[in-house]
């Protein structure tokens, strides 16, 4: 099996008001965009080239919004990534830009 293009623990994943896991994870693997609960499970599923990433101005660095299959997930995605030590962009443009790369649409 091939290695995932993104991948993202610890996540936040929500819909609407509702918080669907507070522990979960976000990959991209094999073109698909995959949303896990904090013990493998599914909560949803599209290929990349259906999903809309975005990193809207009004929200803290840390989050995103992803539309999957009509939903919209508000991610939080910010204990991840800079690395300790590191310097590097806010999580939230990091997953914003694998969604883009993997569905071809550049940066």
């Amino acid at each position: 099996m091939a290695e995932p293009e993104f991948t993202a623990r610890g996540v936040r994943i929500g819909n609407g008001l509702r918080s669907l896991t507070r522990a979960g994870q976000v990959r991209i693997n094999d073109g698909r965009l995959e949303l896990l609960t904090s013990y493998g499970s599914e909560i949803d599923s599209a290929p990349v080239q259906a999903v809309r990433a975005s990193k809207p101005w009004f929200v803290p660095d840390d989050r995103a919004l992803a539309d999957l299959n009509g939903r919209r997930y508000l991610l939080t995605l910010g204990e991840n990534d800079p690395a300790p030590g590191g310097s590097g962009p806010p999580a939230a443009r990091t997953f914003v830009e694998a969604v883009r790369r993997a569905a071809g649409r550049g940066h």
